[in-house]
Protein backbone atom coordinates (compact mmCIF):
# COMPACT_ATOMS: atom_id res chain seq x y z
CA UNK A 1 0.00 0.00 0.00
CA UNK A 2 1.24 3.59 -0.99
CA UNK A 3 3.16 5.03 2.14
CA UNK A 4 3.95 8.75 3.17
CA UNK A 5 7.12 9.24 4.74
CA UNK A 6 8.29 12.73 6.23
CA UNK A 7 12.21 12.54 6.90
CA UNK A 8 14.65 14.36 8.20
CA UNK A 9 17.75 15.54 6.19
CA UNK A 10 20.57 17.36 7.58
CA UNK A 11 21.59 20.49 4.85
CA UNK A 12 24.62 19.09 4.51
CA UNK A 13 23.74 15.59 3.73
CA UNK A 14 20.74 17.12 0.97
CA UNK A 15 20.87 20.84 -0.32
CA UNK A 16 22.15 24.03 0.27
CA UNK A 17 24.33 23.05 3.19
CA UNK A 18 26.72 26.04 3.25
CA UNK A 19 23.85 28.56 2.44
CA UNK A 20 21.31 27.13 5.32
CA UNK A 21 23.19 27.41 8.36
CA UNK A 22 24.31 31.32 7.25
CA UNK A 23 21.23 32.57 7.17
CA UNK A 24 19.25 30.49 9.34
CA UNK A 25 16.03 33.16 9.34
CA UNK A 26 15.13 32.23 6.07
CA UNK A 27 12.64 29.65 5.28
CA UNK A 28 12.77 27.55 1.77
CA UNK A 29 10.17 25.75 0.16
CA UNK A 30 11.38 23.48 -2.94
CA UNK A 31 8.83 22.25 -5.86
CA UNK A 32 9.64 19.89 -8.29
CA UNK A 33 12.57 18.07 -7.04
CA UNK A 34 12.70 15.33 -9.75
CA UNK A 35 16.06 13.41 -10.41
CA UNK A 36 16.20 13.76 -14.16
CA UNK A 37 17.82 10.80 -16.59
CA UNK A 38 21.08 12.84 -17.33
CA UNK A 39 21.87 12.72 -13.77
CA UNK A 40 20.60 16.72 -12.98
CA UNK A 41 18.32 18.20 -10.23
CA UNK A 42 16.82 21.45 -11.15
CA UNK A 43 14.46 22.27 -8.73
CA UNK A 44 11.98 25.82 -8.29
CA UNK A 45 12.84 27.20 -4.83
CA UNK A 46 10.63 29.71 -3.12
CA UNK A 47 12.83 31.68 -0.18
CA UNK A 48 11.04 34.17 2.70
CA UNK A 49 12.40 35.73 5.31
CA UNK A 50 14.35 39.02 6.38
CA UNK A 51 17.80 38.93 4.67
CA UNK A 52 17.77 37.76 1.91
CA UNK A 53 20.36 39.16 -0.42
CA UNK A 54 22.84 37.60 2.38
CA UNK A 55 20.65 34.14 1.09
CA UNK A 56 21.68 35.30 -2.65
CA UNK A 57 25.56 35.65 -1.58
CA UNK A 58 25.92 31.84 0.38
CA UNK A 59 23.53 31.12 -2.44
CA UNK A 60 26.14 32.11 -5.27
CA UNK A 61 29.29 30.58 -2.95
CA UNK A 62 27.42 27.14 -2.38
CA UNK A 63 29.01 24.46 -3.64
CA UNK A 64 26.21 22.24 -3.38
CA UNK A 65 24.61 24.28 -6.04
CA UNK A 66 24.95 25.13 -9.50
CA UNK A 67 23.24 27.70 -12.42
CA UNK A 68 21.08 29.49 -10.00
CA UNK A 69 18.91 32.47 -11.14
CA UNK A 70 16.55 34.50 -9.96
CA UNK A 71 12.78 34.35 -11.56
CA UNK A 72 11.08 37.04 -9.73
CA UNK A 73 10.26 39.07 -6.47
CA UNK A 74 7.21 39.70 -4.62
CA UNK A 75 6.93 41.21 -1.20
CA UNK A 76 7.02 38.51 0.82
CA UNK A 77 9.97 36.56 -0.76
CA UNK A 78 11.68 35.27 -3.84
CA UNK A 79 11.60 32.62 -6.56
CA UNK A 80 14.74 30.52 -7.83
CA UNK A 81 15.74 28.05 -10.30
CA UNK A 82 18.80 26.37 -9.16
CA UNK A 83 20.87 23.29 -9.72
CA UNK A 84 21.65 21.07 -6.87
CA UNK A 85 25.12 18.59 -7.45
CA UNK A 86 26.91 16.23 -4.95
CA UNK A 87 24.75 14.57 -2.39
CA UNK A 88 21.39 15.81 -3.92
CA UNK A 89 21.44 13.30 -6.70
CA UNK A 90 22.56 10.50 -4.61
CA UNK A 91 19.58 10.80 -2.09
CA UNK A 92 16.94 11.64 -4.79
CA UNK A 93 18.67 9.21 -7.55
CA UNK A 94 17.84 6.07 -4.71
CA UNK A 95 14.23 7.07 -4.10
CA UNK A 96 13.95 7.43 -7.71
CA UNK A 97 14.95 4.26 -8.05
CA UNK A 98 12.35 2.76 -5.17
CA UNK A 99 9.47 4.42 -6.67
CA UNK A 100 9.77 7.05 -4.60
CA UNK A 101 8.14 10.93 -5.41
CA UNK A 102 8.97 13.78 -3.26
CA UNK A 103 5.96 15.93 -2.58
CA UNK A 104 6.95 18.56 -0.65
CA UNK A 105 10.94 19.75 1.30
CA UNK A 106 11.09 22.84 3.22
CA UNK A 107 14.45 23.39 4.80
CA UNK A 108 15.41 25.56 7.39
CA UNK A 109 18.94 26.64 9.26
CA UNK A 110 20.81 23.33 9.03
CA UNK A 111 18.00 20.98 8.43
CA UNK A 112 15.29 19.76 5.72
CA UNK A 113 12.24 18.21 6.29
CA UNK A 114 11.15 16.11 3.17
CA UNK A 115 7.58 14.42 2.42
CA UNK A 116 7.67 11.88 0.14
CA UNK A 117 5.25 9.30 -1.18
CA UNK A 118 6.64 5.41 -1.62
CA UNK A 119 5.06 2.31 -3.34
CA UNK A 120 5.07 0.48 -0.20
CA UNK A 121 6.98 0.61 3.51
CA UNK A 122 9.73 -1.78 2.32
CA UNK A 123 10.72 1.26 -0.21
CA UNK A 124 11.02 3.15 2.89
CA UNK A 125 13.07 0.83 4.60
CA UNK A 126 15.23 -0.04 1.32
CA UNK A 127 15.75 4.05 0.92
CA UNK A 128 16.67 4.35 4.14
CA UNK A 129 19.27 1.34 4.75
CA UNK A 130 20.50 2.57 1.22
CA UNK A 131 21.49 5.95 2.90
CA UNK A 132 22.56 4.29 5.98
CA UNK A 133 25.31 2.39 3.73
CA UNK A 134 26.57 5.48 1.92
CA UNK A 135 26.59 7.17 4.81
CA UNK A 136 23.67 9.81 4.14
CA UNK A 137 22.00 10.66 7.55
CA UNK A 138 18.76 10.75 7.44
CA UNK A 139 15.69 10.25 10.34
CA UNK A 140 12.11 8.59 9.33
CA UNK A 141 10.29 11.14 11.38
CA UNK A 142 6.84 9.92 10.61
CA UNK A 143 5.71 7.06 8.50
CA UNK A 144 1.72 6.44 7.83
CA UNK A 145 -0.09 4.29 4.56
CA UNK A 146 -2.29 6.28 1.94
CA UNK A 147 -5.46 4.80 2.86
CA UNK A 148 -8.36 4.06 0.28
CA UNK A 149 -10.68 6.25 -0.06
CA UNK A 150 -13.19 4.61 -0.91
CA UNK A 151 -13.51 2.91 2.36
CA UNK A 152 -14.71 2.81 5.59
CA UNK A 153 -11.40 3.86 7.71
CA UNK A 154 -10.83 5.77 5.14
CA UNK A 155 -7.99 8.83 5.47
CA UNK A 156 -5.99 6.76 7.99
CA UNK A 157 -8.98 6.66 10.74
CA UNK A 158 -8.65 3.66 12.97
CA UNK A 159 -12.51 1.89 13.14
CA UNK A 160 -12.58 3.63 16.56
CA UNK A 161 -11.54 6.77 15.56
CA UNK A 162 -13.88 6.92 12.34
CA UNK A 163 -16.87 6.36 14.65
CA UNK A 164 -15.87 8.97 17.16
CA UNK A 165 -15.69 11.58 14.14
CA UNK A 166 -18.96 10.70 12.56
CA UNK A 167 -20.85 10.55 15.43
CA UNK A 168 -19.36 13.79 16.75
CA UNK A 169 -20.74 15.45 13.38
CA UNK A 170 -24.06 13.46 13.17
CA UNK A 171 -25.09 15.02 16.61
CA UNK A 172 -23.94 18.33 16.11
CA UNK A 173 -20.64 18.26 18.30
CA UNK A 174 -19.03 20.84 15.21
CA UNK A 175 -21.63 23.38 15.22
CA UNK A 176 -21.59 26.53 16.50
CA UNK A 177 -23.19 26.56 18.99
CA UNK A 178 -22.49 23.03 20.12
CA UNK A 179 -25.78 20.71 20.34
CA UNK A 180 -24.03 18.04 22.41
CA UNK A 181 -21.47 18.45 25.17
CA UNK A 182 -18.35 16.21 25.69
CA UNK A 183 -19.40 14.23 27.89
CA UNK A 184 -22.36 13.36 26.17
CA UNK A 185 -20.62 12.54 23.34
CA UNK A 186 -18.31 10.27 24.99
CA UNK A 187 -21.44 8.93 26.87
CA UNK A 188 -23.01 7.66 23.47
CA UNK A 189 -19.62 6.01 22.80
CA UNK A 190 -19.70 4.53 25.78
CA UNK A 191 -15.93 5.39 26.66
CA UNK A 192 -14.66 7.92 29.23
CA UNK A 193 -14.67 11.86 28.08
CA UNK A 194 -10.08 11.24 28.26
CA UNK A 195 -10.48 8.28 25.47
CA UNK A 196 -12.90 10.87 23.52
CA UNK A 197 -10.78 13.56 23.69
CA UNK A 198 -7.76 11.00 22.11
CA UNK A 199 -9.80 9.81 19.49
CA UNK A 200 -11.14 12.55 18.20
CA UNK A 201 -7.19 14.62 18.48
CA UNK A 202 -5.69 11.91 16.57
CA UNK A 203 -8.32 11.46 14.45
CA UNK A 204 -8.36 14.77 13.25
CA UNK A 205 -4.79 14.97 13.02
CA UNK A 206 -5.13 11.31 10.19
CA UNK A 207 -7.80 13.25 8.63
CA UNK A 208 -5.86 16.76 7.89
CA UNK A 209 -2.76 14.67 7.09
CA UNK A 210 -4.19 12.20 4.71
CA UNK A 211 -6.53 14.59 2.89
CA UNK A 212 -3.68 16.93 2.49
CA UNK A 213 -1.49 14.59 1.35
CA UNK A 214 -4.17 12.56 -1.36
CA UNK A 215 -5.09 16.72 -3.05
CA UNK A 216 -1.13 16.90 -2.83
CA UNK A 217 -0.45 13.81 -5.07
CA UNK A 218 -3.69 14.32 -7.21
CA UNK A 219 -2.76 17.67 -7.90
CA UNK A 220 0.91 16.40 -9.05
CA UNK A 221 -0.40 13.47 -11.30
CA UNK A 222 -2.44 16.11 -13.45
CA UNK A 223 0.12 18.28 -13.61
CA UNK A 224 1.83 15.60 -14.77
CA UNK A 225 -0.96 14.59 -17.53
CA UNK A 226 -1.06 18.50 -18.54
CA UNK A 227 2.93 18.19 -18.90
CA UNK A 228 2.25 15.05 -21.48
CA UNK A 229 -0.70 16.77 -23.17
CA UNK A 230 1.51 19.94 -23.96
Amino acid sequence: MSTIAQLGVPAETFALRETLPRVPDVEVAAERVVAHDEGRVMPFVWAAGEDLDAFEDALAADPSVENERRLTELTDGRFYQMEWVESVEVLLHSMTEHGAAVLKARGRDRRWHLRILFPDREAVSRTHDFCRDRDLDIDVEQIHELENRDEQGQYGLTAQQYEAVTTALETGYYEVPRETSARDLADELAISHQALSERLRRGHGNLVANVLTVEAVEEDRDRTREQTVE
